[in-house]
């Protein structure tokens, strides 16, 4: 599908409404597929708004908290202290495929808190459901510091990248962090159970090749992706070189690819079994995919991500997540929704244009917020704009 045909298939919310969520006790928006503006003084709750609406998808939200912890709080106190208020999060939007209305939030049952959803109001069980229907890219200020931080920032941020593709990564990657922290205290004993310690190695194999292989399936179509595409927005977000690291050792790494998993499987496992004493010491397992990281350098300058200046780096960024777009259009036929939060307050007049000429090319409904209206004045009447105040949401004429 060209990029000129996504805006015939879109992904939009037309209606959302919050309630019991961080600082709104309720809230509603009615909305059209256009991109939307969120202004506000920082704290009046525009970031809030986007991570209920990444609770429309899988996951745990962009800022990855506990169901209890996005709750307004309830001012009564009970014997245990200061208690939280149920929250839902309810839209009806627009996909590919129809209308759906979708809702998900908290429940309270006898085992604890647990995450509802609903799809046009049948009870559905686990998040995974709502991965039909709705995809959602996130841009975060914290996100900005990705490549001049530790490997595990840019690792969650690639398996997010998979997660859109591939609805089992998550589950696989917790069943290899759960094998190894088993295997690492199992190492931990003066007396190895060595059958037991074999079994952990077969599953820290069979999930953590699995792992590697879909990430480095995710880098070659990302990679793709930034090749074939020419625009105007290439010059103020430069062209991104990607590569994975796969925090195999050479042996391993050598077979990614190139042979059968179950063989890649049996080579990772025998290290895993030959590296138990070396592990044992180090207190943590020192080969796998736990240690992988993805690789970005700025094309045009030849130059690592890490090295460039505060703007290219944001500059980079921001392509990433736009190539990802790009990926989603081709893969499900319509752009993802876009969540970027404070997005234009450090781009200079000629990025901010051509970020929003991106966002009309691909034609995604992306949610911006900023505390200065102005930032966003060359969008005109392609986006709609709202004001956020005190836990009030109120459109802008």
């Amino acid at each position: 599908m060209s990029e000129g045909a996504h805006a015939a298939a879109r992904l939009a919310v037309l209606r959302l409404v919050v309630t019991g969520f961080r600082n709104y006790g309720r809230a509603a928006m009615a909305l059209d597929a256009r991109p939307v503006v969120l202004v506000g003084e920082n704290g009046a709750g525009k970031t809030n708004i986007l991570e209920a609406l990444s609770f429309l998808t899988p996951g745990r939200g962009l800022r990855g908290v506990r169901l209890s912890d996005v709750s307004t709080r309830d001012m009564s106190r009970d014997e245990a202290g200061q208690t939280t208020q149920p929250w839902g999060v309810a839209a009806t939007v627009m996909t590919p495929d129809g209308t759906v209305d979708l809702g998900t939030g908290i429940g309270r049952t006898s085992d604890g808190d647990k995450r509802v959803v609903k799809v046009d109001g049948a009870a559905k069980s686990g998040s995974g459901v709502l991965g039909q229907f709705v995809r959602a890219l996130w841009l975060t200020p914290q996100m900005d510091r990705l490549f001049i931080e530790g490997a595990g920032g840019r690792r969650r941020f690639l398996d997010r990248m998979v997660l859109g593709f591939d609805a089992g990564h998550s589950s696989r990657v917790s069943s290899y962090e759960k094998a190894m922290r088993e295997r690492t205290r199992l190492l931990g004993e003066d007396n190895w159970n060595a059958s037991w310690l074999s079994a952990l190695e077969g599953q820290m194999a069979e999930h953590g090749v699995a792992i590697a292989l879909a990430r480095a399936h995710l880098i070659g179509q990302l990679k793709a992706a930034i090749a074939e595409h020419e625009g105007p927005s290439d010059t103020a977000f430069p062209k991104a070189q990607v590569a994975l690291a796969s925090g195999f050792s050479d042996e391993v790494d050598a077979r990614l690819g190139s042979a059968a998993s179950v063989d890649v499987e049996d080579a990772y496992a025998a290290r895993l079994k030959s590296a138990r004493g070396r592990d044992a010491a180090a207190g943590r397992a020192l080969e796998g995919p736990h240690r992988a990281d993805m690789l970005v350098r700025h094309a045009p300058k030849n130059m690592d991500a890490q090295a460039c200046s505060t703007g290219e780096q944001k500059a980079l960024l921001i392509g990433l997540v736009l190539a990802n777009a790009r990926l989603h259009c081709a893969s499900f036929g319509a752009p993802p929704l876009l969540l970027l939060d404070e997005v234009a307050a450090h781009l200079d007049a000629r990025r901010r244009t051509a970020l929003f000429n991106e966002l009309e090319r691909l034609g995604a409904q992306a949610w911006m917020t900023g505390t200065d209206a102005s930032l966003f004045e060359n969008l005109g009447d392609r986006a709609q704009l709202f004001n956020v105040a005190h836990g009030e949401i109120t459109p802008q004429a």
